[in-house]
């Protein structure tokens, strides 16, 4: 039993060291992190939206509408003449509101007669995320039971409006603002459409990623394990002639997997805009081959800060053991902004996490394809310079630590007899 103990306790000491535990912690604190913002969205969720409405109708069926409407949401503006739309717009927008509610002129005369009553609802779209268009869909819910209401009224009333009407006297036209562009869509449509080309790409970006930066770390660890570099060090070779050669081959790699993920993608996308009742061209919400180009580059320039960052994990990786958990920043690094850009646009976040964002390399290329739909240029071609500078950064650290004696004996200091060897 002793020696069962032992064993036990040499194993649990190798296995809980802070290289293992670190990683749990963070990712638990990530989706608690998740959770709360879900638990303040559902909040919100409860919370009165804040509308606005003209009602050009007047009558008792507009009337019901528009009692509902006041009854549960905050009416920020209201009106009877169609005339004051735009000042209604900026007035809700300048509120943070949501939607401006036009009811048309003859609205219950034409449920009446056995037509749908007309509803224009103006959106005020800010986001594209997940989480952003949340809140459209308690406007939904108001526009849901408003229907109900006025269905409730023909029936109590008995009147002989047809069945059909009496369950859904109304007919709605939508009109989104968002991003200086206009959309005969609704926010709940266009975030449907946008998610289908937005959610699933900082995935594949993720496991790139990491799957790239896991394969480099453990071919330094690998190599450090076998004695082959020291051999490589040891030879007559130029520090910098094999660092160029590590550097050359990832990047190889690198431009292999980007190709590789714009034909994929390219056909990803192909494959959305021809399906379904909607045709994404017919709202400009596709990408263009100049913009599949920005991607590509953006994806392939973060390929190569990444390699070059793991080149640099894995020069401090003992074996290949310790190499596993050296993947851990760099997978930090790729799931932060895979989960922001998933359910929040960057639009939307507040400046101190649009800094945090922007700093991450990795967020770039998730980021890319949403900010070219909508022709965020500036966004996309300074994230390429940026991620640039940072790759030039840790090739420029590579090449350095390479030409150390860290490899060889753990120590970065430089061996004080070199010069002297290479005079003699």
């Amino acid at each position: 039993m002793s020696a069962l103990g032992n064993i036990i306790k040499k194993e649990l000491k190798e296995l809980l060291t802070l290289s293992t535990i670190i990683p749990v912690i963070i990712i638990a604190l990530i989706f608690g992190t998740i959770g709360s913002s879900m638990e303040g969205i559902q909040e919100g969720f409860q919370e009165e939206p804040i509308l606005g409405y003209i009602n050009e109708d007047d009558n008792n069926l507009s009337r019901i509408a528009t009692s509902y409407i006041e009854n549960n949401s905050d009416v920020v503006f209201l009106s009877s003449d169609i005339a004051d739309k735009q000042y209604g717009l900026e007035e809700i927008k300048q509120k943070e509101g949501l939607a401006l509610i036009v009811i048309k002129e003859n609205f219950s005369r034409e449920i009446l007669n056995d037509s749908r009553g007309e509803i224009e609802v103006y959106w005020i779209m800010k986001g594209a995320g997940i989480f952003d268009s949340i809140s459209s869909e308690v406007v939904e819910r108001i526009i849901g039971s408003l229907n109900s209401e006025i269905s409730k009224f023909l029936i109590e009333n008995n009147t002989t409006v047809n069945a059909s009407i009496a369950l859904w006297p109304t007919s709605r036209l939508d009109t989104t603002y968002f991003k200086d562009r206009v959309i005969e869509l609704s926010p709940g449509t266009i975030a449907g459409m946008l998610s289908t080309q937005s959610t699933f790409i900082p995935i594949v970006i993720m496991m790139l990623i990491i799957f790239s930066g896991q394969m480099i770390i453990s071919s330094m660890a690998m190599e450090k394990e076998n004695k082959t570099l020291e051999t490589l060090l040891t030879l007559p070779v130029k520090r910098t002639s094999i660092v160029t050669g590590k550097i050359a081959a990832s990047a190889s790699i690198g431009l292999l997997f980007a190709v590789i993920y714009m034909i994929g993608m390219s056909n990803y996308f192909q494959g959305f805009q021809m399906s379904g009742m909607l045709n994404l061209a017919d709202y400009d919400l596709i990408l263009t081959s100049q913009d599949f180009i920005l991607v590509g580059i953006s994806l392939f320039i973060t390929l190569i800060a990444a390699l070059a960052l793991c080149m640099l994990l894995g020069t401090f990786a003992k074996n290949y053991k310790s190499a596993q958990t050296l993947v851990f920043p760099v997978t930090m690094l790729a799931m932060i902004p895979m989960f922001i850009t998933m359910f929040v646009d960057f639009d939307t976040l507040p400046l101190a996490i649009k800094g945090f964002l922007f700093a991450i390399p990795f967020s770039h290329p998730m980021m890319a394809p949403r900010a070219l739909i909508f022709n965020d240029y500036l966004l996309v071609i300074g994230g390429i310079i940026y991620v640039s500078l940072f790759a030039f950064v840790m090739i420029i650290l590579v090449v350095w630590v390479f030409k150390t004696d860290r490899l060889l004996t753990g120590s970065v200091k430089r061996n004080r007899f070199s010069i002297f060897k290479k005079r003699k």
